[in-house]
């Protein structure tokens, strides 16, 4: 096959095998063709002549597969962190993710009213679950919750002072700080009280002319302990009613139950928010609530009215996949018996110990098996809720933990598998979080470990 001038095969000769064909099949022409030639064109410059073709044919097919790979994959979240932001938070339920893919996959009644043929509004599709679930008077939803500061401060206080608690100035992952977001919205932070006490006369004292609304912001992934004092919502609400300004609360986590009735900590919920007075309330879709990524705002008809008659509005609106997918969420909350089977992220922060040990002795001994050389072990450990929800609290678990040598090489390698898994390196050792590896897919998590040995 080579031609005279090289004793590598000519392109042409290579296109014309099955190999080539099958490459064609699934990558297209264009991309194989390059493959092909990059391939020859390293050949030549290591001068480096494979005996058969096939050789060429294959080192091309792997460039072409990684190539072509998807950058965003399924992965096995064995950190510890149930909501971890870096791995895409709350994990969906089935039907979300089976109604945001028919949503894609076809035209939608977004915006469009069957009832009378004409216009409709794409929130609505959640927003009447909203309304039912939070007993708000409107709600409306945008791309995230940042985005929903963002669009209340903008909406409600341009040019105007808001004061907020120095205690709840708060810094999230990714660079989000309440002063930052304040200032791009066009709002003017009046700090109050001290990082640590703050009181209702502060408030008082920081009402002016300038004054747009008060504002209380969760302290979702920090706490402050010690000598502290806090305005209650109630009574920041009554004091804001008072000098006829409103109250908003940007409670981020979002849960829409108390999560007290499983044995977990009690987070805030929208509900007691709008029970105490408050006139807004903004939160997470992707976090405690266990849906898609979203910025949801609940409250007051005519606060809500202004904030959709915002030009931003528009610029921060969600897709027809996500709204699709939200609403199919919250819709399993009109069923609160079978919530915690059915919702993913409350499966599994409501999992209970044993189960994750179970699943750990299961995974220990097929490795014990498969690494016969390593020091594997179950243990006992703490996960965390994670995306700055209940920061301070954890809860009990089992890990699968590998001891011995090259533990960086170890995790590098189960990063590479085809589903990679993630875990944790502390203490001398590799902890892999069994709390978010449900029955379900245990086959295929010890199925691909087995691979070389010298690669382990």
């Amino acid at each position: 096959m080579p031609d005279s001038a090289s004793p590598l095969p000519s392109l042409d000769a290579l296109l014309h095998m099955p190999a080539a064909e099958a490459l064609i099949a699934r990558f297209g022409r264009t991309a194989t063709v390059a493959g092909l030639r990059a391939e020859l064109a390293a050949c030549r410059a290591a001068r480096a002549f494979p005996t058969l073709p096939v050789a060429i044919l294959d080192a091309a097919a792997d460039a072409l597969a990684r190539r072509f790979a998807a950058s965003q994959r399924p992965v096995f979240n064995l950190t510890g962190t149930v909501l971890h932001t870096n791995l895409g938070r709350a994990p969906l339920p089935p039907v979300a993710a089976a109604a945001a893919a028919e949503a894609l996959a076809s035209a939608t009644t977004l915006e469009f009213d069957l009832a009378t043929g004409q216009r409709g509004h794409r929130d609505e599709h959640v927003a009447r679950l909203l309304r039912e679930i939070t007993g708000a008077e409107a709600a409306t939803v945008v791309n995230n919750n940042a985005a929903a500061v963002l669009l209340v401060l903008n909406t409600l206080a341009l040019g105007r002072e808001v004061p907020v608690s120095r205690g709840e100035l708060i810094e999230i992952g990714g660079a989000f700080r309440i002063p930052e977001i304040m200032s791009r919205a066009g709002a003017v932070l009046r700090e109050v009280g001290t990082t640590n006490r703050t009181h209702p006369h502060d408030f008082r004292a920081a009402i002016g002319s300038e004054t747009a609304l008060l504002m209380r912001v969760h302290q979702a992934n920090y706490a402050i302990a010690g000598f502290t004092a806090a305005v209650p919502p109630a009574e920041l609400a009554a004091i804001a009613h008072a000098a006829g300004l409103p109250m908003v609360e940007d409670l981020g986590s979002g849960s829409l139950v108390d999560l007290a009735a499983w044995g977990l900590p009690h987070e805030p919920t929208p509900q007691e928010s709008l029970a105490a007075g408050a006139d807004l309330v903004s939160f997470s879709g992707d976090k405690l609530l266990g849906g898609p990524q979203a910025g949801l705002i609940v409250g007051h008809a005519d606060l809500i009215k202004q904030i959709n008659s915002n030009p931003l509005k528009r610029a921060l609106r969600l897709d027809k996949a996500r709204l699709a997918a939200l609403e199919q969420v919250l819709l399993l909350y009109l069923d609160p018996d079978r919530l915690a089977q059915e919702l993913p992220t409350l499966r599994l922060l409501t999992r209970p110990p044993a189960a994750a040990r179970a699943t750990a002795e299961r995974v220990v001994e097929s490795l014990c098996a498969l690494w016969p050389d390593r020091a594997i072990a179950v243990e006992p450990c703490r996960s965390q809720i994670g995306s700055g929800a209940l920061p301070i609290d954890l809860l009990p678990s089992y890990a699968v933990t590998i001891g011995g040598k090259a533990l960086e090489a170890l995790s590098a390698w189960l990063r590479g598998l085809p589903r990679p898994v993630i875990g944790r390196i502390a203490e001398g050792r590799l902890w892999l979080d069994c709390r978010c590896l449900e029955p379900a897919d245990e086959a295929a998590f010890i199925a691909q470990l087995r691979g070389p040995a010298d690669s382990r």
